[in-house]
């Protein structure tokens, strides 16, 4: 392939040699270089890849493309464009012969309700007999090949070597949920976008190597708006006119306004043993009847937004009702049956925002209790920490805190810093570091009524600790205490454990609580069971009156 082939759509200068110069490959990993390829130097977080100039060309580069001056030998063509990233994106597409081209690409941007919407639009389309592949924060969907995703929009090279595997597995539409930073950094530089949704906009991902402040994240959401050919809004979002400010495409809307092109109307809450869900009428330009299987206000915009952009596909109105029926989607308000008597959901809830707006939900459903775990990533903005302990304090009934991702700071210092956002309101709490055991203790002491949501890791596989990712999924843990605790017929049943088992186990578990935590000086039994008190004759633990923390007597 001529390298002028891959920059036909780029203002470049060719600073040294010849862009008629042949090239094998397309390479930005300096490692992954190999004989004739072309090497774009991309200027990133960690690394600057203009570092690596020298070391590609003594691999057998033939080109680099440069938006910094480097030295390389005289046989090595070296063309400068203003910014490598968006080269490479628009090389990419050059690359893999323009796939985006050949298929309707619809982008989602927003701070939530991004991944649900996606998996709903892909659901309703596939009635249809439209091959639809995805691209988003759990996985990219390629026919019956699935790809776990490591960022929600990944790098451009990879996007469109996605969409060459969609076309050439017969698709015909792509739907892909489209970050702010993915905009921010040119991933999705040069992509025809046949609509572009926006869901929603709150104060999420500002600070280090994200957001330099509020106005930038807006406006890096308003990009998408300015490449594609149609773009669906949340009319009700009070930032939807900053977001589209500049926008050059048709615009249509949803909501609750009687402004909005398609609206909702006459909703209705849905509880039944072990199901939440909601209903109402979809009025304006269309006209019918719809139930969610899956709670609160925000599951109705996020059914509006796949209803808007399905329509303009001509989808039979039964097929989007029975569609939406189907769409679930892991670690979304994903409920897990433990007991008949409560309950007990894991969502992605990971910023105030999001943990807001579920919790103010579920409160709608008038639960007995509504009890929240959450921890918060380590490495990340404190605010976050604040806020989500507010909220939840706020809201909840019980609050559990516990840890997630604490990456390379300590799990206590990220919960202390919960315990701040708490403190200002008069929730109660618990906290147990260890995330396994506090989801443990939550199933243990689920209460008839209750709704307990399991927040912040949603489909996540893996904690990380000190550099270190090791599996974990929520989903798992809830089912292995399920086991241990032995669960059956919906109720919880006790077992003893060997009285030689259990020690110190809990030493550090703190109640605040105060109406129900032990008196001070007094006895504690314990059983192995994680956290259960019962009256057995075990190892007792007497409660320190400063602290209100369980000590051990051995």
């Amino acid at each position: 392939m001529k390298l002028d082939k891959l920059l036909e759509r780029l203002d470049y200068t060719v600073v040294q040699g010849s862009d008629s110069t042949e090239v094998t490959t397309l390479i930005n990993d300096s490692r992954k270089v190999e004989e004739g390829s072309v090497f774009v130097c991309i200027s990133g977080a960690v690394s600057d890849g203009h570092k690596y100039a020298a070391d590609v060309a003594a691999k057998g580069a033939t080109a680099v493309v440069v938006e910094k001056d480097v030295e390389v030998p005289e046989n090595v063509t070296v063309i400068k464009v203003e910014d490598t990233r968006y080269a490479l994106a628009l090389m990419s597409a050059a690359y893999f012969g323009y796939p985006a081209d050949k298929m309707k690409v619809i982008g989602i941007t927003g701070t939530k309700g991004k991944t649900t919407t996606t998996y709903m639009i892909k659901s309703i389309l596939e009635e249809t007999g439209h091959k639809v592949g995805l691209i988003g924060t759990i996985e990219a969907i390629i026919g019956d090949k699935k790809i776990p995703a490591c960022n929600t929009t990944p790098e451009s090279y990879t996007i469109h070597k996605y969409f060459a595997e969609m076309v050439e597995s017969g698709c015909d539409c792509v739907v892909m949920e489209v970050s702010s930073q993915g905009l921010m950094l040119h991933r999705t530089a040069g992509i025809p976008f046949e609509i572009g949704i926006f869901t929603n906009l709150g104060r999420d991902h500002i600070g280090p190597n994200e957001h330099k402040d509020f106005d930038d994240y807006k406006r890096c959401k308003g990009l998408l708006f300015k490449q594609c050919k149609l773009g669906i809004a949340n009319v009700d979002d009070k930032y939807f006119k900053d977001v589209f400010k500049g926008s050059t495409c048709k615009v249509e809307t949803f909501g609750f306004s009687p402004e909005a092109d398609l609206r909702a109307e006459n909703v209705e809450l849905v509880s039944r043993p072990g199901y939440l869900g909601v209903a109402y009428h979809v009025a304006g330009v269309m006209d019918f009847d719809v139930e969610i299987d899956v709670p609160g206000k925000f599951s109705v915009y996020n059914s509006l937004t796949a209803i808007s952009v399905c329509r303009h596909f001509q989808v039979p109105v039964e097929m989007i009702k029975d569609a939406l029926k189907k769409a679930k989607v892991k670690g979304r308000i994903e409920m897990i049956k433990v007991s008949d008597d409560f309950t007990l959901m894991i969502d992605y809830a990971h910023n105030a925002m999001s943990l807001e707006s579920l919790l103010t939900t579920l409160k709608e459903y008038n639960p007995k209790r509504l009890v929240c775990l959450f921890g918060c990533g380590g490495n990340r903005s404190k605010d976050r920490r604040f806020e989500m302990g507010e909220v939840s304090g706020r809201l909840a009934d019980l609050t559990i805190i516990t840890s997630d991702n604490p990456r390379f700071e300590e799990p206590q210092d990220i919960i202390n810093d919960i315990k701040t956002g708490i403190a200002k309101t008069d929730g109660k709490y618990v906290e147990i570091c260890d995330r396994k055991e506090a989801i443990k203790y939550a199933i243990e002491h689920g209460e008839p009524g209750d709704v307990i949501v399991l927040a912040g890791k949603g489909h996540e596989d893996y904690q990380e600790i000190n550099g270190v990712r090791t599996h974990f999924l929520d989903r798992e843990v809830v089912e292995e205490a399920v086991k241990e605790l032995g669960c059956f017929s919906g109720h919880l049943t006790h077992h003893l454990p060997p009285a030689t088992a259990f020690r110190s186990r809990l030493q550090g578990f703190c109640f605040h609580d105060k109406s129900t935590a032990p008196l001070a000086g007094s006895t504690v039994f314990l059983t192995q069971n994680h956290n259960a008190f019962y009256a057995l004759q075990l190892f007792p633990y007497t409660v320190d009156s400063e602290s209100d923390v369980l000590r051990s007597h051995h």
